[in-house]
């Protein structure tokens, strides 16, 4: 495997596909160049999914991220293209990204976005007493 920035997202098979089960990602070093200014942008990217067949595979993914460094992209733009590539790559049940971006100019952006598989309905939380 490459130690270079790569758009390619790596997968392999998920070991549980008969159970829901999430997995949490926190990516805290993510940046990007603002489009408007050619300034960095930091985020930290928190990835919440539903794997079916498929999970993704984290070195690939850190690869991947490292590849917006010298990408001018809004913070609403990029969040949904990260989504795009995360779930034509890994086809989950449900997967949520929240980028959540330092303050700039002192503004903090929070986008989140949202996959679901059209049939596919949450399992209820448990209330343990």
């Amino acid at each position: 495997m490459s130690n270079q920035p790569s758009k390619a997202l790596e997968t392999f098979d998920n070991p549980k596909p008969e159970r829901d089960f999430t997995i949490r990602i926190d990516l805290p070093e993510f940046t990007c160049l603002c489009p408007k200014t050619g300034q960095p942008d930091f985020a930290t990217l928190h990835i919440e999914y539903v794997p079916d067949r498929l999970c993704v595979e984290l070195k690939s993914l850190k690869l991947y991220v490292w590849s917006y460094r010298d990408e001018g992209a809004f913070h609403e733009a990029v969040t949904n293209q990260i989504l795009d590539d995360l779930v034509a790559a890994t086809k989950p049940r449900f997967m949520r990204l929240t980028a959540r971006f330092n303050v700039r100019g002192g503004v903090y952006t929070h986008v989140v976005a949202e996959h679901r598989q059209p049939h596919w309905i949450s399992s209820q939380p448990v209330q343990l007493p």
